[in-house]
């Protein structure tokens, strides 16, 4: 039986900065928390050993972000993350009728122009979630931001790598012929934030 390597606390200066982030319910990513991600990615065996020995699954996904991963997530969707699941499902669909590329979504601006597009696209299914309106859709996307999920840049908003956990569920229904917008939203296993709804939501 080997024996783990001690923990050398030493190595892990912003040890209480991530953890306090990652346990927020935050995504952690390379695009928005340069320090940070640089100490993940090159002490990411001791992190992961050492959260692991406080009871939490550490994930860090090769395209730029990291979470705490529950398994017993709970089968209530909570509200916010469902809007959150709507707004960009619908990006994605906008987008991939404009012929973008869809793993490239941390190059699109979202701002005022584009999401007056969405709603005029798809008024009666934002209106059925409270959203038709471009502030309510900013003050969504504020709630992304605080999720790790999207960050403020210029006019707009910009989509952060932590996004490739709806796109990869999108695809994956999207091979079940999952072709009706509530059969992704009413999903039993969508990427849910682990913070409970208003929790760093201000």
């Amino acid at each position: 039986m080997n024996t783990p390597a001690p923990i050398e606390l030493g190595r892990l200066p912003s040890l209480a900065d991530l953890f306090a982030h990652l346990l927020a319910g935050k995504h952690l990513n390379r695009l928005a928390h340069h320090s940070l991600w640089a100490e993940l990615e090159r002490e990411q065996t001791q992190y992961a050993q050492l959260f692991a020995a406080l009871g939490y699954d550490l994930r860090i996904d090769g395209r730029g972000f990291a979470w705490f991963h529950f398994d017993e997530a709970s089968s209530n969707v909570s509200k916010t993350t469902r809007q959150l699941a709507l707004l960009f499902m619908l990006i994605f669909e906008f987008k991939a009728d404009g012929g973008a590329h869809l793993a490239r979504f941390t190059d699109w601006q979202i701002d005022h122009s584009f999401l007056s597009a969405l709603i005029e696209k798809h008024q009666l299914l934002l209106a059925a979630e409270n959203l038709a309106e471009p502030d309510l859709l900013q003050q969504l996307l504020r709630s992304a931001a605080n999720y790790g999920f999207a960050i403020a840049e210029g006019a707009g908003w910009r989509l952060l790598p932590a996004v490739f956990r709806y796109l990869d569920r999108f695809e994956e229904l999207a091979h079940r012929d999952a072709t009706e917008p509530d059969s992704l939203l009413d999903s039993e296993d969508p990427p849910e934030p682990i913070a409970e709804p208003g929790e760093g939501l201000e």
